[in-house]
């Protein structure tokens, strides 16, 4: 049974505010659960949503209430099973559809540049059921697709005329580049939702056209009024629905997630149509695409995007171990690394704020429940500079594989959240969300696995909370090691310490390390070591309590102690502990699949 109400609606109105209205319209669908996008500008509001049908309709009361102009919102709506977006997003613009540079449009006219001014009532809207009248009696009218080649191949009217547009800014140009005896003739425009329609709309009289009119909402109100008549194919929709057929109803249509164009199931069939990575319209050759991947994935890396100046605003949820605190104590429990004098002065500057308060200024003394949110900003954030080596070792439909350099974090955290391995890889790989499916830390070289979808990373996680993955790393440790080959099993605590280490704690976690010599130098041993179970830095941690902490470690000390502080200078430089090969059952053959780490520069015992 369908569940989910999906809407879309548009209005150009003039709106004020924008910043808080913004603030508004994200704190009201959080509440109610909603997920989608709404654009807003001065000019007006852009919306796509979904969700669960009193969630909508007390959206729509809130919105149609919240200025004069909205009062009168006409939404379109569709039921599905399930919640076509991933998230929710509310976006402040320029302009809801951009068309030429802050309202002024100029096309080439022949060998000259002509400035087009709007007109107001230049296009009227023809109601879809007049335009299917007009289509059965056979009046002589042209019907022109606004939209892009992506939504075009996938469905239009009857006879219309394709301009092949890769974007709506080429629409101006190409329409007044059409000949002039289509222009003399009655011409009704048309696109998705009549958005684009309306906006273009005082232009086209401006560009030539001397009998036009716009289909009055769109493609999808023709739709629901006119089923397929003149119609054929399905309608793009933006959304995880990808196209709807005349009942508004999901079709069987596809989209690239590389080039986002619609894919039939037949084109899917394709040899060259690999889920995630190609398809017919985008395809490349393995080794030229892993290079041009390569390519980007380096051009990223090497710009340290946080080392410019930037407002960082990070969420914080308050676990429930924390539940009861006053907010100071519980961010100074909860993230111990930021210091309770940097916490202090956020505070007091007002930079900690609560969203259910309409983001005014938290207090330092008010008790805080589990699950309360609260917002982090930190204006004039640089974050230190990190290793620029990432290789790409492999990637398929479900999985890809980079090999790290150090120091990189992988997750946003502390004092990083542009120069992480996370972050460079959502560029590189955007619109894709990529999903690392374990840790390694920071100063730790070598292979780190993501999958490319949610339930490929739920089934990797799996394997590694099991244990059923082979993990294989080289590690140089101080001193000369007497024992040829050791198995540590000291149980590592659950909690981290004021440092942000682990500690042996007899009433801790379960730990299973196994560590074989390869070879004795004058001051260092190199080793392999297995990882059997995977705690929070065991392999430093086990051997640091044998006596041999991993060269150049930060913070453990023999005999498994640490420094009170992490050291700064060492922070800076890879330790000699590198993974350097991994095994696993891959999640869609359930065939094993191995991987081996490229190797660091410099550092001689990965060889």
């Amino acid at each position: 049974m369908s569940s989910i109400v999906n809407i879309a609606a548009y209005k150009y109105v003039e709106l004020d505010d924008l910043d808080n209205r913004r603030l508004h319209l994200k704190q009201i669908t959080a509440e109610w659960q909603l997920k989608g996008t709404i654009l807003l500008s001065h000019e007006g509001i852009n919306l796509f949503l979904a969700g669960e049908r009193v969630a909508i309709d007390a959206f729509l009361g809130f919105l149609r209430a919240s200025h004069p102009g909205l009062a009168d919102l006409v939404v379109k709506e569709s039921l599905t099973d399930y919640q076509p977006f991933h998230r929710m997003l509310v976006k402040l613009k320029k302009e809801i559809i951009p068309v030429g540079d802050g309202g002024k449009l100029a096309v080439q006219v022949q060998d000259r540049v002509v400035e087009v001014e709007p007109m107001e009532n230049a296009s009227p809207k023809l109601p879809p059921q007049e335009l299917k009248r007009w289509l059965d009696e056979g009046k002589p009218i042209a019907l022109l697709d606004t939209r892009n080649t992506y939504e075009t191949d996938l469905g239009t009217f009857e006879g219309a005329i394709d301009l092949r547009l890769r974007t709506f800014r080429e629409f101006p140009q190409a329409a007044a580049s059409l000949p002039d005896e289509v222009k003399k003739n009655p011409v009704v425009m048309f696109c998705t939702g009549g958005i684009r329609c309306e906006k273009i709309g005082p232009y086209m009289k401006g560009l030539g056209f001397e009998n036009i009119y716009q289909l009055e909402g769109g493609i999808l109100k023709y739709f629901e009024e006119c089923q397929q008549s003149h119609y054929h194919g399905d309608c793009f929709v933006f959304d995880q629905r990808v196209a709807v057929d005349p009942n508004l109803s999901p079709s069987d249509s596809y989209e690239c997630f590389a080039c986002k164009h619609v894919l039939s199931s037949e084109e899917i069939q394709s040899d060259r149509y690999r889920e995630g990575q190609f398809c017919p319209y985008c395809y490349q050759a393995e080794e030229e695409r892993k290079e041009a991947r390569q390519t980007r994935i380096r051009q990223i890396a090497s710009e340290q995007r946080g080392c410019v100046p930037y407002e960082n605003r990070r969420w914080i949820s308050i676990p429930q171990r924390f539940a009861g605190l006053p907010l100071l104590d519980a961010l100074c429990q909860f993230m111990p690394g930021y210091g309770k004098e940097a916490w202090i002065e956020a505070i007091d500057q007002g930079l900690v704020q609560c969203p259910r308060r309409n983001y005014q200024p938290a207090s330092a003394q008010e008790i805080v429940q589990e699950g309360a949110r609260f917002l982090h900003s930190q204006p004039g954030t640089v974050e230190p500079p990190v290793s620029e080596s990432i290789d790409l070792i492999d990637e398929d439909e479900a999985l890809v594989v980079v090999s790290k350099g150090a120091p990189l974090p992988v997750h946003p955290s502390g004092r990083y959240a542009r120069n992480t391995l996370v972050s460079i890889l959502q560029e590189a790989y955007a619109p894709e969300k990529l999903r690392p499916c374990h840790r390694l830390d920071m100063n730790t070289t070598g292979l780190v696995v993501f999958a490319r979808r949610y339930k490929v990373a739920q089934a990797v996680q799996q394997q590694f909370a099991d244990g059923l993955v082979e993990k294989v790393y080289r590690v140089q440790v101080d001193g000369i090691v007497e024992w040829d080959c050791i198995e540590c099993n000291e149980p590592i605590s659950k909690e981290s310490l004021p440092n942000g280490g682990r500690c042996i704690d007899r009433k801790g976690q379960h730990a299973h390390s196994i560590f074989t010599v390869l070879e004795r130098s004058e001051n260092s041993t190199t080793l392999e070591a297995r990882l059997i179970t995977g705690r929070t830095h065991q392999l430093r941690l086990h051997l640091a309590s044998l006596g041999h902490p991993v060269v150049n470690d930060p913070l453990y000390l023999p005999g498994g102690n640490t420094r009170s502080q992490p050291d700064e200078v060492r922070m800076a430089q890879p330790m000699q502990l590198h993974c350097h090969r991994m095994a696993l059952r891959h999640p869609i053959t359930n065939q094993r699949v191995e991987w081996v780490a490229s190797r660091e520069p410099n550092a001689r015992f990965f060889s």
